[in-house]
């Protein structure tokens, strides 16, 4: 049952945005390092993790688990996207990118999870 996650495009794209993440709010307020800076590291972290951790598991019942996590985590993603950009963190083009690569990774988990289910 172990999947290799390094070798999953949903785990890579998940670190892809992980790292943009991090990029780009290494420019937000001083103020909020400890607020909106820190949260959506977290979350953005929390994806790959999650498929990581999903993978490391004996059972496709805990895999699915895990990937319905990461999907939480990606949906807490996109709220703190959206709250960034009307605050004037991020410049719409870049919440568009974010917000973009959300959806995809969405689906692409999506259709992970329902392979995962039918064995």
């Amino acid at each position: 049952m172990n999947h290799n996650f390094k070798e999953l495009k949903i785990w890579q794209r998940a670190i892809q945005l992980s790292l943009l993440i991090y990029k780009v709010s290494g420019s937000f307020p001083k103020e909020e390092v400890f607020g909106l800076t820190s949260q959506i590291r977290r979350c953005s972290v929390s994806v790959p993790s999650n498929i990581a951790e999903g993978c490391g598991r004996n059972t496709p019942k805990q895999l699915v688990h895990f990937l319905n996590i990461a999907m939480g985590s990606l949906t807490e993603l996109d709220t703190q996207v959206i709250i960034c950009k009307e605050l004037g963190y991020i410049k719409q083009w870049t919440a568009d990118e974010i917000l973009s690569e959300i959806i995809e990774l969405q689906k692409m988990i999506n259709v992970f999870r329902i392979k995962i289910k039918k064995g």
